[in-house]
């Protein structure tokens, strides 16, 4: 693939993005189902939803475009679900695994916050302010997930895992 210009780079990325959230959809799923903290489940539940709502996001922001989502796969998605689904694998107490697995989302959210980070400049360097305003919506939520995550670690999860 040649990467002619910033318009190549910022689709690129995009589909990078579009790869990233069809991959998580799967992982999380198997993650809600392996959760045992009713709130930690209930959390990955609404994240599912919002990730669904993500990917419809970007297909309508490649529709924007007149371009097509497919033909990139995100190798670092990839890794970050294998890696998942080798800790779904193991034997552990509830809250370990659980600790474990709001660990694995955060690498996720992370990946994605810096993601949609990079093509929200890049959207609007390019002056696609409606996809730029899709990617914004992507983002907020990503981020209040991640900040969620974290307070559901906090509040009990990783001091059950050290006990266990």
């Amino acid at each position: 693939m040649k990467l002619n210009n910033l318009r190549d780079l910022f689709l690129d990325q995009l589909r990078d993005m579009y790869s990233a959230e069809t991959q998580s959809l799967k992982v999380l799923s198997s993650m809600t189902q392996k959760a045992s903290d009713a709130k930690l489940k209930s959390k990955f539940e609404t994240h599912l939803k919002e990730s669904h709502g993500h990917v419809e996001k970007l297909e309508k922001a490649f529709n924007i475009l007149d371009e097509k989502a497919e033909g990139h796969r995100c190798k670092a998605m990839a890794g970050i679900v294998a890696e998942i689904e080798d800790l779904m694998g193991y034997e552990a107490p509830p809250a370990v695994m659980d600790a474990g697995l709001i660990a694995g989302e955060q690498r996720i959210e992370h990946y994605e916050i810096t993601g949609y980070g990079t093509i929200i400049e890049f959207a609007d360097e390019l002056e696609e302010m409606e996809v730029k305003d899709l990617l914004k919506q992507i983002l907020k939520e990503e981020k209040k997930t991640d900040k969620e995550l974290t307070k559901r670690a906090e509040s009990n999860i990783n001091d059950e895992a050290k006990e266990d």
